[in-house]
């Protein structure tokens, strides 16, 4: 077992960090998607005059920002008080629609830098209107590039996060795209980060990545337990145990020259400072969708930590936020600041 179990926070203490939540300004940097549902009526199902195929018929379309966008709505569901969004979208109708579900949501996107040549990425995500569980999602449809992003683009990404660190308490990178440097977090993007976490001790430092965890310094990172293992694309079943997963979180952390958060799905998380910590999860009965709880998580916790709160505190903090939104089905959720209370009261109930 992990050194230690964090034993648990009053409520007092969640309050006077929440209260401190609005206070906060949080930039996120990465790969902004929008998140695209197509609801579609299976009665309404009529055969293709020119092919003979099923026309399946849409009856609603609804949108929100996904990936970099879904910690934004977190953080804007949480009451942050100034939200900055830097990345880059095409010029096309996506980028419109995200642009205005971020607005909506408050969030600033003078830094979202627009490219004809790129394409905004998309999660097109067709579902029967009839099923709101997950068995009524059909096939997804992404967008996304596939070619390099421009070193010209990248300097922006740069720029822009420069003319920010003056004013802000957290920045968020969420490197989303597999293929290598054709996301915003491209290798000058992230060695810029190692530079300016290292000079700018004062601003809280956040990284996830699907595939490119080790190669961030100097940067919190949160790896879910397969990634920090070295096990990125687990097979079904797979488990890890404690003992290999403190030995991974120990390297890591010396690899990266920054604490690590592992999320651990519903065990919570395993934190390095300020030394290995097990933060239990809470236990949540019936369906859930883990659709955007790591992204959840990541918002809840910086601005914990960006409220003062230690590592292990962020940490229970962000599985408050993430045992809420699973169980947001279809649909990628967000939870607000009055909610936690009562999760924390039923955390420490589940604890005994």
């Amino acid at each position: 077992m992990p050194h230690a179990t964090f034993d648990g926070m009053t409520p007092d203490r969640l309050r006077e960090l929440i209260e401190r939540f609005g206070r906060l300004a949080i930039a996120v940097v990465g790969d902004f998607f929008l998140d695209k549902y197509l609801d579609v009526d299976p009665r309404l199902a009529e055969p293709s005059i020119e092919t003979g195929k099923t026309a399946h018929q849409v009856v609603a379309i609804r949108h929100s920002p996904g990936a970099a966008g879904t910690v934004v709505a977190n953080l804007a569901a949480l009451g942050a008080g100034r939200l900055h969004a830097i990345g880059l979208t095409g010029d096309d109708g996506e980028s419109y629609e995200l642009r205005s579900d971020l607005g909506a949501l408050g969030c600033r996107t003078e830094h979202l830098h627009g490219d004809p040549s790129r394409m905004t990425p998309t999660y097109l995500k067709p579902r029967d209107a009839t099923d709101p569980t997950l068995a009524g999602e059909h096939s997804r449809y992404d967008t996304k590039n596939r070619t390099p992003t421009s070193p010209a683009t990248q300097r922006k990404i740069v720029e822009s996060l420069d003319s920010l660190l003056g004013e802000i308490d957290a920045v968020i990178a969420l490197d989303q795209v597999d293929e290598a440097e054709c996301g915003v977090i491209g290798t000058a993007v992230r060695e810029t980060l190692a530079d300016r976490a290292r000079r700018h001790s004062r601003v809280v430092f956040w990284a996830d990545s699907r595939r490119r965890i080790r190669a961030f310094r100097n940067v919190i990172v949160k790896p879910n337990q397969f990634e920090a293992v070295g096990r990125p694309n687990p097979p079904p079943g797979d488990e890890v145990g404690w003992e290999e997963l403190e030995a991974s979180i120990r390297h890591l952390r010396d690899r990266t020259g920054a604490p690590v958060v592992v999320t651990c799905g519903p065990d919570g998380m395993l934190v390095s400072d300020p030394k290995p910590t097990h933060v239990p999860g809470v236990r949540v009965d019936g369906p859930h969708d883990p659709t955007g709880a790591g992204d959840s998580a990541t918002a809840g916790a910086v601005l914990a930590l960006a409220a003062g709160a230690a590592l292990p505190e962020a940490a229970l903090i962000g599985n408050l936020v993430a045992s809420i939104t699973i169980q947001q089905l279809a649909t990628t959720g967000t939870a607000h600041a009055d909610q936690l209370p009562e999760r924390l009261a039923m955390w420490a109930r589940q604890r005994g």
